[in-house]
């Protein structure tokens, strides 16, 4: 019986602790979790098999979101000036977001200075595999190491005159940290699959294995239509079985906790 992913190797730590501090200002606070690995769409699958698919899992998780504080409705009139998007909060007090860019952008405003270990930016962008309709999220990379400046999250509508809302405890802001130098020390190449014969016999070993899963899937009594689906990517084994040296089903990032 192969492995599972319980009796793989454990996954080794390849970095050691980090520091990710929230400085809050003039005394707004404002929630922040990790982000979860479920997403409503997902759920709403039959059997929710959009679960089965291990990398969104991952990246669904892969940090830490701000929630909106309170409600907010907002609409662009398809103009380019700042008043061309208009928001109207739901609860007494400011809303969260404005519209101060123009051009169809919708700002909320994070009252956070976050800092990074030095070399360290901030990936900052909207939650991720949350498409939502009308309106998507912008992406920046901050240099929150030695920055005392503050940034925004930033949306953009995607056409006008269409109403789109935020709930209070909605997340409008996702952010995790990555190391500078990593994507500009990637030295990329382009290679033939035979030139790692081990590696090309291993691709056609799964492309084979898909080929006939998938012509088993809709035959009563064969495995896979018992099993539904190839589980050895979730589990990380190997197309022979052998766990990988390394394998993650979940991320489990700590809370921010009160200094």
């Amino acid at each position: 019986m192969p492995p599972t992913a319980s009796s793989a190797r454990p996954v080794a730590a390849t970095i050691a602790a980090m520091k990710l501090i929230a400085y809050t200002i003039g005394g707004t606070h404002l929630e922040i979790r990790p982000a979860p690995a479920t997403r409503d769409w997902m759920s709403a699958t039959p059997e929710g098999f959009a679960y089965r698919c291990l990398p969104l899992n991952i990246a669904n998780a892969h940090g830490w979101e701000i929630l909106c504080p309170a409600p907010i409705r907002a609409w662009w009139d398809g103009g380019t000036a700042p008043e061309s998007v208009r928001v109207e909060a739901s609860e007494d007090g400011a809303a969260p977001a404005v519209g101060h860019f123009g051009s169809g952008i919708l700002t909320f405003h994070v009252p956070l200075l976050l800092r990074t270990e030095p070399g360290c930016n901030l990936w900052v962008s909207g939650p991720t595999n949350a498409p939502k309709d009308g309106i998507a999220p912008l992406t920046g990379v901050v240099e929150t190491d030695w920055s005392p400046y503050g940034f925004t999250m930033n949306w953009r509508f995607t056409r006008p005159n269409h109403l789109v809302e935020f709930a209070a405890g909605e997340p409008f802001c996702l952010f995790f940290p990555l190391a500078r130098d990593a994507v500009e020390a990637v030295e990329p190449e382009v290679r033939p699959l035979s030139d790692d014969p081990a590696l090309e016999a291993r691709y056609w070993a799964f492309h084979q294995g898909r080929t006939d899963f998938l012509a088993d899937l809709p035959v009563p009594g064969t495995d896979a239509n018992e099993a539904k689906w190839q589980k050895g990517y979730y589990r990380g084994l190997d197309t022979d079985g052998t766990p990988a040296a390394q394998h993650q089903i979940k991320l489990r990032l700590k809370p921010f906790k009160e200094g």
